[in-house]
């Protein structure tokens, strides 16, 4: 049991940073004001969410690449699973959306 306790603490210790954080990280960085940074984060969210319903799949620059996927329907039914029969309800078909790393972040990580 104690493994598990270790391994719960460390995921609840590391926490995203905040879109206020960011904004401070990048008003640093660029000599912008805080207020300005938060104006292109949200207007960035706007722009790629636009062009992802547009075109589906869009490229922040040395970020990630974000793409959608289509996920067919699943027909209702009985399937086996672990060795038990299992009652499967219909699904319909869905879009999701994914979004994958650049290299640069996957070397780095």
């Amino acid at each position: 049991m104690a493994p598990m306790k270790a391994m719960k603490s460390m995921k609840a210790a590391a926490k995203s940073i905040t879109k206020t954080a960011l904004a401070e990280a990048l008003a640093e960085g660029t000599e912008l004001k805080k207020s300005e940074c938060v104006k292109v984060l949200t207007s960035l969210a706007e722009v790629v969410t636009k062009e992802v319903k547009k075109t589906g799949k869009v490229t922040i620059p040395g970020v990630a690449m974000i793409k959608t996927r289509v996920k067919p329907a699943t027909k209702a039914g009985k399937r086996e699973m672990f060795g038990k029969v299992v009652v499967v309800a219909a699904k319909p078909a869905k879009t999701v959306v994914k979004a994958f790393p650049v290299a640069a972040i996957k070397k780095a990580v």
